[in-house]
Formats: C-alpha cells, sequence, structure tokens
C-alpha cells in the first residue's frame, strides 16, 4: 500500500511520522525525515505542522529541528499508569530481584515487537539493549518468545509477518521455521531461553504472564551473562519466576477485570 493509501487515514500517517521522530533519537530536520518516509512532501509538512500544533512535536525555531512533544509524556505516563502491568508488578520485580540477584525485566507485546515496561538492575550490573521504554526484536528474546508461544493462531500469524529475523549474533534464530520448532519447545517446558541470540554473552530465563483463560499479557525474565551463570542454572530458578508471573497475572486481572458483585 503506497503512503497515499495508509490505511488508517491522516490518524495513521501522522502516527507514522511520530515513529520516525521517535527513532532518530534526537532532533531531526524535515530533510531527514523527508528522506525517510513514503509521503510527498507537501503531506509530509502538512502532518509536521499538526504535529507541532498538537503539541506532539516540537520545532526548534533555531535549528529547525523536530523532536517529540511534552505532551506525549503526559500521553506515556499516563499509559503507562492505565495500561502496564509495570504499576502492578513493581513489588514483585522487588521481590524476584532481591531473591535472584540479577537484572529482571517486564514486556508486553507491541505490535508484534517486545516493549520493556521495567527493570531491576542486577546487585552487580550489566550493560544490555534491554531498558524500560524501549522496543525490541521478538523473535530473538526471551521475553518476546515467552509472548508468541503462547498467542492464538491468528495473533501469532500477524506477529511473525512482523518479524526481522536478522542475524543479530551466530545464535539468533534467523527464520520462521527455527522460530516456530523453538515455540513448540518453549510451550513443552514452559518457559523461554535467550540463548545469546540478541546479544553475545547474555543469556535469560523467561515466561509468559498470561490471564485464567490463557490470554498474553506479558511476559517476566530473568537475565545474566554467560561470564556469571549458565543457562541450566537459570533454568532452575523458573519455577520462582513462574510463580511470580501468576501473581502479577492475579492482581493484573483482578485490577483491570474486577469481579461484577
Amino acid at each position: 500500500m503506497g503512503a497515499e493509501g495508509h490505511a488508517d487515514g491522516t490518524v495513521g500517517k501522522a502516527l507514522d511520522v511520530l515513529d520516525m521522530v521517535a527513532g532518530f533519537g534526537r532532533p531531526v530536520r524535515f530533510s531527514d525525515i523527508l528522506a525517510q518516509a513514503d509521503y510527498p512532501k507537501a503531506t509530509l509538512y502538512r502532518l509536521l505542522q499538526t504535529l507541532t500544533h498538537q503539541g506532539m512535536l516540537t520545532l526548534d525555531p533555531e535549528t529547525g529541528s523536530y523532536a517529540l512533544g511534552v505532551r506525549l509524556v503526559r500521553l506515556a505516563h499516563a499509559a503507562w499508569a492505565q495500561s502496564s502491568l509495570a504499576p502492578i508488578a513493581r513489588p514483585y520485580l522487588d521481590e524476584l530481584a532481591r531473591e535472584t540477584g540479577e537484572t529482571i525485566h517486564l514486556a508486553q507485546m507491541d505490535l508484534g515487537q517486545v516493549l520493556y515496561v521495567d527493570k531491576r538492575n542486577a546487585a552487580k550490573p550489566v550493560e544490555m539493549f534491554a531498558q524500560a521504554g524501549k522496543v525490541g526484536p521478538a523473535y530473538c528474546t526471551g521475553v518476546g518468545k515467552a509472548m508468541l508461544a503462547y498467542l492464538p493462531p491468528e495473533a501469532l500469524e500477524a506477529a511473525l509477518a512482523r518479524q526481522s529475523f536478522h542475524r543479530f549474533t551466530p545464535h539468533t534464530l534467523a527464520s520462521r521455521e527455527a522460530l516456530l520448532a523453538e515455540l513448540e519447545a518453549i510451550r513443552k517446558r514452559g518457559h523461554a531461553w535467550d540463548a545469546e541470540e540478541h546479544e553475545t554473552g547474555i543469556i535469560c530465563c523467561a515466561v509468559p504472564i498470561r490471564s485464567r483463560a490463557g490470554r498474553v499479557m506479558g511476559a517476566l525474565s530473568v537475565t545474566s551473562t554467560t561470564a556469571r551463570t549458565t543457562l541450566d542454572a537459570l533454568g532452575a530458578q523458573a519455577p520462582m519466576i513462574k510463580d511470580i508471573a501468576a501473581k502479577i497475572a492475579a492482581e493484573a486481572e483482578s485490577w483491570r477485570f474486577p469481579e461484577q458483585v
């Protein structure tokens, strides 16, 4: 579909532009956005003007650079409080971090990718990609595979279509067929691995956070390094991770879907 035929109309185009600006990770000039966009110059300019007028973007008059607006901060905070598992999961992440001494990640699915919504650093912190607010690939992260494994068929197909299967390390599952085989193995053992698939030296054990009906709400992982531990050692903690995930799911479900009295 061409840019002018965007299925979601003007709103969809505006959100595309916001995603593009956010993707640069810095203030960016019109020419840089135009080079990446599929929209004609006049259309892109009009979208940027609207987003700026609405406070979704800011324009620096001296440099001519666009950046994300503070209105997005307010909306993001509201989304974090209302739609993410983070506020509910906070004490449980603290508990798991104390028990393991390792890095803890809480994630949810975002259009087939992984959105990290909270994190606890290890007692001896390790530099790694995953940070709260970052979006990562689902097919080669423990939390991503834990969620993919339990999606219903239609949702799984949609998510698979969004995977790039880029090979980040020699261990990355770089094909649909390899991932599907791994998802079947995850369903059998009940937890997922990241065996240095996204970053060399980084390993994790992850479990899905699921409702009583089996709906995937998110995922939880304990992450470490090959210099500090092994997959088998992390796997020994799977029962504890599952117990914490179940507690988060139960509280989230009662908060979002309270029983009618």
